[in-house]
C-alpha cells in the first residue's frame, strides 16, 4: 500500500533568486534617483538610443566595482567594459561577432553544463558540433579538451577549413577556430569551482589552439565559508581570479607583443542573480577591442546598448553601495543559511546512504546548486519520477545537462542537481529528507530483487 503523499509541494529545480531577496526598495530609489537626473531630458538620457558600448556611468562603476572585488594586478580599465541584456542574451551576441559556423570547428562544453547553453550554440549554427568536456576534481579536464582540440584541428586541416565562410571580415570583429564555454566558479550544475592552476591551463590551450573561451561569472559574488558551523561573515572579495584576468596578465598577457589583441577569454556578467532577472542587464568585459566588438553585433548597432534605461538604475545602485550592501549584508547571509540547512540535511539524510558530493574539501562555496552522485544502481531519472510521484518534490536529474548531441559522452545519469535559491528556506531540509526516503526505499527494493 502507497503512503499518502505529504502535504505541500517542493521544488529544489527552479534556478531563481527567491522573490524575497529581490532589492526592491533599493531598485525603487535607484529608479527615482536616475529619472530625476538633469540628463533625462538631454540626448544622454537612458529614455533615448543608447551608445553602442553601453551606458558610460554604469561603465565605469562596474569596472571600480570588479576592481574592488577581485583584485587584479592592475585596475580594470572602462574599455574593458561593455553592457549586455545579461549572459544570455550576450552568449548569443559573442556568437555572432566571434564565429563562424563552418570555420570555427566546434564549441567545446564544460559538462554537466547550465542547460540552456545547448539552445543558444545550436542556435548560433553549431548543431552537430557541440562537444563535451568532462570535470574532475580541479574542473574542467584540460587534458581531455587538448586532445579533442588536436583531433578537430586535423580533421579541419584534411577538409582545407582554413577561412571563415559565412563572416565576412570586419575591423571590429575576429573569428575564432574554437569556442570554450564554463562557468568556472559555483558553477551550474555542478557547484564545481576550477583551481587557479587549470584556469592558466585553460588560457594556455586556448592561445593554442586559437580558442575564445566564454565564462559565466555570474555566481561569484554569492560566496561564503563551507563550515556549516561557523559564523556568517561576508567575504567581500574573489578567493580566484577569472579566467579574463588570467588572460589579461599571463605570460605577458592577452595583449602581448604580436598578439592580436582580442585576447582568449570574455567575462559574461549579470546583475540577474544579484538583482533580479527581469532587469535583463549585464556586462562583458574583454580586451577592449573584444569589449568593443561585442558592441557591434548587429542587434546592438541597430537598437543601441541593450536595457538602456535598467542600465541608469543600476549605475545609481552601484554608486550609491546600495547594491554591493545588499549582496554582502542580504544575499551572501542568506544563501549561505540556505545552503547550510541543504548540506545539514544531506549529511545527515543522504550521505549515510551512499550519496556523494564533488570537492567536499573546499573551504569556500557559492551560487545556487548542489550536485549529487546517487549509489549505484540508481538511475537518476528513476529517482526523480519517484520523487515527484510519491513526495510532491522536483528535483533535477543530471541527464539534462549534458551536451546536446554529444549525450553519451559523459554518464550523468546517477547524478541530481538540487537548488537552494528559490524554495522557502524552511522547507529545503524537508526537501532532502523525502528525497531520501526515495533513495532508501529504491536501495530497498533492488537489494530484495537479488
Amino acid at each position: 500500500m502507497r503512503v499518502a503523499m505529504p502535504k505541500g509541494h517542493i521544488n529544489l529545480i527552479k534556478g531563481h533568486p527567491n522573490p524575497k531577496l529581490l532589492p526592491v526598495n533599493q531598485i525603487k530609489v535607484a529608479s527615482i534617483n536616475a529619472l530625476l537626473k538633469p540628463d533625462i531630458l538631454t540626448a544622454n538620457s537612458g529614455l533615448e538610443y543608447g551608445p553602442d558600448p553601453g551606458y558610460l556611468p554604469l561603465r565605469e562603476r562596474i569596472a571600480e566595482w570588479l576592481t574592488e572585488f577581485y583584485r587584479p594586478i592592475a585596475p580594470i580599465k572602462l574599455d574593458r567594459i561593455c553592457i549586455t541584456g545579461g549572459a544570455s542574451q550576450n552568449l548569443s551576441c559573442i556568437l555572432e561577432v566571434f564565429s563562424d559556423p563552418v570555420f570555427t570547428r566546434n564549441v567545446w562544453l564544460v559538462c554537466p553544463t547550465y542547460f540552456h547553453a545547448c539552445r543558444i550554440f545550436e542556435g548560433g549554427g553549431f548543431h552537430g558540433r557541440l562537444r563535451a568536456v568532462p570535470e574532475d576534481g580541479e574542473g574542467l579536464d584540460v587534458a581531455f579538451l587538448e586532445e579533442g582540440l588536436r583531433k578537430s584541428e586535423e580533421k579541419a586541416k584534411k577538409e582545407n577549413n582554413c577561412k571563415p565562410r559565412f563572416r565576412p571580415e570586419r575591423a571590429y570583429r575576429k573569428i575564432y577556430s574554437h569556442i570554450i564555454y564554463a562557468v568556472p566558479t559555483f558553477a551550474n550544475p555542478s557547484s564545481r569551482t576550477m583551481s587557479l592552476q587549470r584556469r592558466e591551463q585553460l588560457v594556455r590551450i586556448a592561445r593554442q589552439y586559437d580558442a575564445l573561451i566564454i565564462t559565466d561569472d555570474v555566481y561569484d559574488q554569492l560566496q561564503w565559508s563551507a563550515a556549516t558551523s561557523s559564523t556568517i561573515t561576508p567575504i567581500e572579495h574573489a578567493t580566484l581570479p577569472r579566467v579574463v584576468d588570467v588572460d589579461r596578465f599571463l605570460d605577458g598577457g592577452a595583449e602581448r607583443e604580436g598578439a592580436d589583441g582580442f585576447g582568449n577569454a570574455v567575462s559574461n556578467g549579470s546583475f540577474s542573480k544579484i538583482a533580479g532577472p527581469g532587469g535583463r542587464t549585464g556586462w562583458a568585459e574583454g580586451t577592449s577591442k573584444l569589449a568593443w566588438g561585442v558592441s557591434q553585433c548587429g542587434a546592438t548597432k541597430s537598437g543601441g546598448a541593450p536595457s538602456h534605461l535598467v542600465a541608469t538604475f543600476m549605475a545609481c545602485m552601484l554608486e550609491s553601495g546600495d547594491l554591493q550592501h545588499h549582496i554582502f549584508d542580504t544575499l551572501q547571509p542568506a544563501y549561505a543559511r540556505r545552503y547550510r540547512s541543504t548540506m545539514s540535511a544531506i549529511e545527515q539524510h543522504l550521505l549515510p546512504l551512499g550519496v556523494t558530493l564533488p570537492q567536499s574539501d573546499r573551504d569556500v562555496v557559492g551560487g545556487y546548486f548542489i550536485w549529487l552522485l546517487l549509489p549505484s544502481p540508481l538511475k537518476a531519472e528513476d529517482v526523480v519520477r519517484r520523487a515527484k510521484e510519491d513526495e510532491d518534490l522536483d528535483v533535477a536529474p543530471g541527464t539534462v545537462s549534458a551536451i546536446w548531441g554529444d549525450e553519451e559522452a559523459i554518464d550523468l545519469n546517477r547524478n541530481v542537481r538540487l537548488s537552494f535559491s528559490w524554495e522557502e528556506e524552511d522547507k529545503l531540509a524537508e526537501g532532502v529528507l523525502r528525497l531520501s526516503r526515495v533513495i532508501q526505499e529504491m536501495l530497498k527494493k533492488y537489494v530484495q530483487r537479488l
